[in-house]
């Protein structure tokens, strides 16, 4: 089960050059499915438009073969959300598709622009008209200024305005364009398929859903343009000083287990995780057991180092729905209950070492312990393959107010008390950074560290463009 208490990112996938592009971005937005649930789009063009299906719900919700049919072409990006700005609404769905004077153009983002609402503020003071509250829509404005169209390189222009996390996929009429920020916050992979065909993807993942190979990782701060001529490389940003800002919460909880992220395979780091987590904290227990779906990974891994047999304390239903998309937390306690079920057979009398990638809230985890306890559990040690999240995310992750966070204001053992166990452990920082092939300063982990790869200024709430105001926290 995916922590309710965590928001996703989004998922991107492109494909140019294969007749049935608009099926295979479909099947390339399933397979990417767990990076958002809200809504999901397809652009394609025939070479002379662009033609848009987008929806709330899920992939399979929105799309169905009547409606590929009608927006099938050669070319394709699409977009699954959860939304890190800007509401669950019809008109935040991404693929965004706008008219300017250079044409048509098509964007799917994934990241958080940390500038976008004062780009806005400016835009509006002069004029423009926003048709929706998503970041994403700011970069339009920006393409479509006369000012930056006439430059030699608009779309290098444009991006330097830029600040924050953005993967983007471009469509135009003829050429399909992807980005990665300087920084390299989120994933982009390149991949192609046997008759010659490009894709893009968030994760590899998708790759493997339509039997393409991959290619290699988008670059921070390339500019990747692909037409019928082939691929064309670029890069903007200018000197980042050797510094990276791969955001490490992909490897410990979003990408999926089989996607090959940042360079790496995720179940592997994953697992890593888990063994130095073991080392880190060892127990006399029983069992291990993980708290599914997330933590699975780290669980083996920890099994493994520990020689503590891997065990299975709860059942998961896959009916109840998504449980991290519920209003409030009333709600995300009773779609937990409906979710997991634990089975008391199995960890009665046991003393078990609980294993979860991450603490958030900590009010579900909570519940998940008081189960455990209510079905018979001598002893509970809660060990979480990553360190306290103690700082707000502003670039893609939807905890952006630090008082929501329990490790916020809470000591390790004020939150042991709390969550009602007989012992915890976080991995270390430094222990989490062992697991990772990457350079350290490779990475943000700015929501463990404080330590933010960009300043903010200005950290506004995600649902202040909706309102029409600014609301910063403080």
């Amino acid at each position: 089960m995916q922590n309710p208490s965590i928001r996703h990112h989004c998922a991107l996938f492109g494909i140019w050059g294969h007749n049935d592009a608009s099926a295979l971005a479909h099947l390339g937005l399933y397979a990417q499915q767990h990076r958002g649930q809200e809504g999901a789009g397809i652009v394609t063009t025939n070479g002379q438009q662009l033609l848009r299906h987008a929806g709330l719900g899920l992939v399979n919700d929105v799309f169905d073969e009547e409606n590929l049919q009608a927006i099938r072409g050669r070319v394709a990006i699409g977009h699954c959300r959860y939304s890190t700005t800007g509401a669950c609404t019809e008109q935040n769905v991404q693929p965004l598709l706008f008219s300017f004077a250079g044409g048509q153009v098509a964007i799917a983002h994934n990241g958080n622009l940390i500038n976008a609402a004062l780009l806005r503020r400016n835009y509006e003071e002069v004029g423009h008209i926003f048709q929706t509250t998503s970041d994403t829509e700011v970069i339009i404005h920006l393409l479509a200024k006369p000012a930056h169209q006439s430059k030699d390189k608009p779309l290098n222009h444009v991006l330097n305005h830029l600040q924050g996390a953005y993967s983007l996929l471009l469509l135009f009429s003829d050429r399909m364009v992807a980005v990665r920020d300087p920084l390299g916050f989120r994933p982009l992979c390149l991949g192609t398929l046997k008759n010659g065909a490009i894709v893009v993807a968030s994760e590899t993942k998708a790759f493997d859903m339509i039997d393409a190979t991959y290619l290699r990782d988008v670059e921070p701060g390339e500019i990747v343009t692909i037409t019928d001529d082939g691929i064309e490389s670029r890069h903007f940003g200018g000197d980042t000083e050797g510094r990276g800002a791969a955001c490490i919460f992909e490897q410990i909880y979003f990408a999926d287990p089989a996607s090959r992220v940042f360079g790496e395979n995720v179940h592997m780091v994953r697992a890593a995780m888990g063994r130095k987590l073991a080392t880190e904290a060892p127990v006399d227990a029983d069992l291990v057991v993980p708290v599914p779906n997330a933590a699975q990974c780290a669980a083996v891994g920890y099994s493994h180092e520990s020689k503590l047999p891997l065990g299975r304390a709860f059942t998961t239903s896959y009916f109840s729905g998504r449980s991290f998309i519920m209003p409030n937390q009333a709600d995300r306690d009773l779609a937990v209950k409906l979710k997991l079920s634990v089975i008391k057979e199995a960890i009665d009398g046991k003393r078990l070492v609980v294993v979860e990638d991450s603490v958030v809230r900590g009010t579900t985890t909570r519940g998940k312990i008081g189960a455990l306890r209510a079905a018979g559990a001598k002893e509970i040690h809660l060990r979480v393959a990553s360190p306290p999240i103690r700082h707000a995310c502003y670039f893609g992750i939807d905890f952006p107010d630090p008082k929501q966070l329990i490790a916020n204001t809470r000591s390790v053992e004020e939150i042991r008390k709390y969550l009602e166990v007989d012992s915890l452990h976080f991995l270390s920082h430094e222990g989490m950074l062992s697991c990772v092939k990457m350079p350290k300063n490779k990475y943000c982990t700015a929501c463990f560290s404080g330590d933010y790869p960009i300043n903010v200024e200005e950290p506004v709430e995600k649902f202040a463009m909706d309102r029409g105001q600014l609301r910063m926290f403080t």
